[in-house]
């Protein structure tokens, strides 16, 4: 039976720290797996994390237009760290509202059971529609030229 990789996290190993200033000290980012670091990196989690939402198709419509916008002027101003981030907070978009879309109340463990996984299938249809918004947003995000070129560079350079 699967159970939650967060339940065995050691923060100590994480990359991502909540103590840096990753505009300033853009050289401690790693791209990393998905969306890892997503909710730690400042300033960009403050500046890009205040649109994150996802409760209707509308509201998630809203929400990844003005994250893919800043997506595209983090490029512009050749913020690759910015320009990465906005594009997890787009993936971060589609993976929770799937998580909605396919378990009641986006919950899929029972934390009272070990950790037992709840039945699939139990959740909001209108999620899976906001999700496949943010699926859209991300995926254009990823094919950004300039973001592909950005995005090896750096993980060439630094990881």
């Amino acid at each position: 039976m699967d159970k939650p990789s967060y339940l065995n996290f050691d923060h100590s190993k994480y990359e991502w720290k909540p103590d840096i200033d990753y505009r300033v000290h853009p050289e401690a980012y790693r791209v990393g797996k998905g969306e890892q670091g997503v909710l730690i990196c400042e300033p960009y989690k403050s500046e890009i994390g205040r649109y994150w939402r996802f409760k209707t198709p509308d509201i998630a419509n809203e929400s990844s237009e003005k994250i893919y916008k800043l997506f595209l002027e983090y490029l512009r101003a050749d913020d690759f760290v910015g320009a990465d981030m906005a594009r997890k907070y787009l993936q971060m978009g589609y993976t929770r509202a799937r998580r909605y879309a396919n378990y009641k109340g986006g919950k899929k463990y029972d934390a009272d059971q070990d950790y037992r996984q709840l039945e699939r299938g139990t959740g909001d249809a209108q999620k899976a529609i906001s999700a496949s918004i943010f699926y859209d947003r991300w995926k254009s995000a990823e094919a950004n030229e300039k973001y592909v070129k950005l995005k090896k560079q750096w993980k060439d350079e630094r990881g």
